[in-house]
């Protein structure tokens, strides 16, 4: 079972996104399990639907190890035949020997102590779409891969996702963020911050009417940063799943 606590943009056409993730290295339960926090930009439904991902993830199963790496991900036809992670399979083309996708990173944030964050941009050229993390250009996600999500994405969205498998029949302990939920704020709760959409003119714009989904906030929640600061549009999420209120 998915759950997730993220913030939706309202439908519009996005041409990609830039913003600062928190980074953490959350507890995760059991191997085949993962947290991750990202961004999808997204277009489409069903076996229709155009999905691009980025983010940082802790994944066992798949990696090996509980680091946290920086992941990408895409799929053409709702996550069915096409797509993959990173460079599983032929898809997003890594350009950089600086910055690779699968990657770890050691210096992760403190509850109530140094907090560490990674810069994010994805963008669309005249055919593909680009990563660049903090200055770096990473990759890109070649336009022939997709068909609808070419015309620009119609949905933007970043936050915190987890598997939930209910071993031995209890909600997992997998955390979210930094296992602690959203009001416990700066330093405490994960973030996004300075959050951006691009349009088709290539130009950066703050996301209007902005708005959260979650599955169940009594395992993981999100609430709205406060507006109006240098952080721009942000938000804190996360939470530690199983709790008296999240069986």
């Amino acid at each position: 079972m998915i759950q997730y606590a993220v913030m939706n943009a309202m439908n519009g056409l996005y041409f990609g996104t830039q913003f600062s993730v928190n980074i953490w290295k959350p507890q995760v339960q059991v191997s085949n399990e993962f947290s991750l926090a990202q961004t999808w930009l997204s277009s489409g439904a069903g076996t229709a639907l155009n999905t691009i991902e980025a983010g940082l993830q802790v994944y066992p199963g798949k990696y090996g190890d509980d680091n946290v790496r920086l992941f990408v991900y895409w799929t053409a036809d709702g996550y069915q035949r096409t797509g993959c992670y990173n460079t599983d399979c032929p898809g997003f083309v890594q350009r950089s020997s600086l910055v690779t996708v699968g990657g770890a990173y050691t210096t992760v944030s403190e509850y109530n102590g140094n907090q560490y964050e990674l810069s994010m941009l994805i963008w669309k050229d005249s055919g593909n779409w680009w990563l660049r993390i903090g200055e770096e250009l990473v990759g890109y996600w070649p336009g022939e891969l997709f068909n609808s999500i070419g015309s620009g994405a119609t949905r933007a969205l970043w936050g915190g996702e987890i598997v939930n498998l209910e071993t031995d029949g209890q909600h997992t302990t997998t955390d979210m963020g930094s296992g602690h939920f959203a009001e416990e704020g700066f330093r405490k709760a994960s973030y996004f911050r300075s959050l951006m959409t691009v349009d088709g003119t290539n130009t950066l714009r703050e996301p209007q009417g902005v708005y959260p989904i979650i599955t169940n906030d009594n395992c993981y929640n999100i609430k709205a940063g406060q507006a109006g600061t240098t952080w721009g549009v942000n938000f804190f999420y996360g939470g530690p799943g199983l709790n008296a209120k999240c069986p």
